[in-house]
């Protein structure tokens, strides 16, 4: 083994009895949600010099993140580790000259995640992808609505609920993740980059911003390959995920949670999920009932709220003209807020 490939072969520190854990990645792409990290996770993915664990987000190191269920106990799944052991696991399969990484999106809101990573791997580099706040709140809100952690699917309204939400008030019942419906404090991009740049050294954090990942996929992923230090010749094939669909019915959507839970998380499962897990998949076998339910279920998104989007980036505008700042780039101009008033 090269001593370039020794550097990048960490492991965690010993367990108790002295036997080694295993890989440590090498690398972490960190968030936002909703800002391409799927798309970048799959198409890193594909490298032969790469290897990314098989489950996305495992968020081992956002222990502040954690939902109100796992607090009260709720059994850990093999998707989501609380021990180290079962975190480098999920990396077991990597090859010893492939470099790990791992994508969860929840890292950059966390406060506890960066220094837990520079604690294990103070050499790791970190990806972070940015995304114009009103287009990433509104988008963001969609998912936390099929998530099941949202119930209120106007956006507007939800944004208006931050205050009574902050102060206890409104979160919906059973809200696993309740700190995630405070939308305005996702979009503190300068503070979450200096916790990555008070640990890191600048070489190893990569900002990218994800308008740009959008007009140019492949140009995006050859400069994260440089970065990572891995062949960027490497064909790439594109990836575009899909959309996320607006929920028309909310008790239905509910029913299809239940028994993804089961399926997921059995051990935190409840009988009631149980036995919708066990007659869901036969009926979803049928294609006529499969494109019927999703018709029910599920519609596109409304065009959004010009007056209400441009509104949220008066209120941002100042973020954006800091962040432009501390990157060293016009990013006024690149999201548009040299046009407002």
């Amino acid at each position: 083994m090269t001593s370039s490939t020794e550097s990048r072969v960490a492991s965690a520190p010993p367990a108790a009895g002295g036997a080694p854990r295993g890989r440590v990645p090498d690398f972490f792409i960190v968030g936002h949600p909703k800002c391409g990290t799927t798309a970048l996770y799959l198409m890193l993915r594909g490298h032969p010099g790469v290897f990314m664990s098989e489950v996305k987000e495992p968020q081992f190191f956002a222990t502040d993140q954690r939902s109100r269920l796992s607090r009260r106990g709720e059994q850990p799944s093999a998707r989501r580790p609380r021990t180290l052991d079962g975190y480098t696991a999920l990396f077991a399969a990597a090859g010893a000259e492939q470099l790990v990484g791992e994508a969860s999106p929840q890292y950059l809101r966390s406060r506890a995640a960066p220094s837990a990573i520079a604690a294990l791997r103070p050499d790791a580099r970190i990806i972070a992808i940015l995304r114009e706040p009103a287009s990433f709140l509104r988008s963001f809100h969609l998912q936390m609505v099929s998530s099941r952690v949202e119930t209120e699917t106007d956006f507007k309204t939800a944004i208006a609920l931050e205050d009574d939400r902050r102060a206890g008030r409104r979160i919906p019942r059973g809200c696993h993740h309740p700190d995630a419906l405070l939308y305005s404090d996702h979009v503190r991009y300068v503070e979450q980059l200096r916790r990555y740049h008070d640990l890191f050294p600048a070489e190893q954090v990569l900002v990218l911003v994800y308008e740009d990942y959008r007009r140019d996929n492949e140009a995006t992923v050859r400069r994260v390959r440089r970065f990572l230090g891995v062949d960027d010749t490497h064909p790439i094939e594109t990836v575009d995920t899909k959309p996320l669909n607006a929920v028309r019915s909310r008790p239905l959507h509910q029913l299809l949670g239940m028994g993804r839970r089961a399926r997921n998380n059995p051990a935190a499962a409840s009988r009631v999920e149980h036995v919708v897990n066990a007659l869901t998949p036969s009926l979803l076998r049928n294609d006529v009932f499969r494109r019927r339910w999703h018709k029910l279920v599920y519609a596109r998104p409304e065009p959004p709220d010009e007056a209400f989007m441009r509104e949220l980036r008066a209120r941002f505008k100042p973020e954006v003209q800091a962040l432009g700042d501390y990157l060293g780039r016009d990013l006024m101009s690149t999201w548009g807020y040299d046009e407002l008033d």
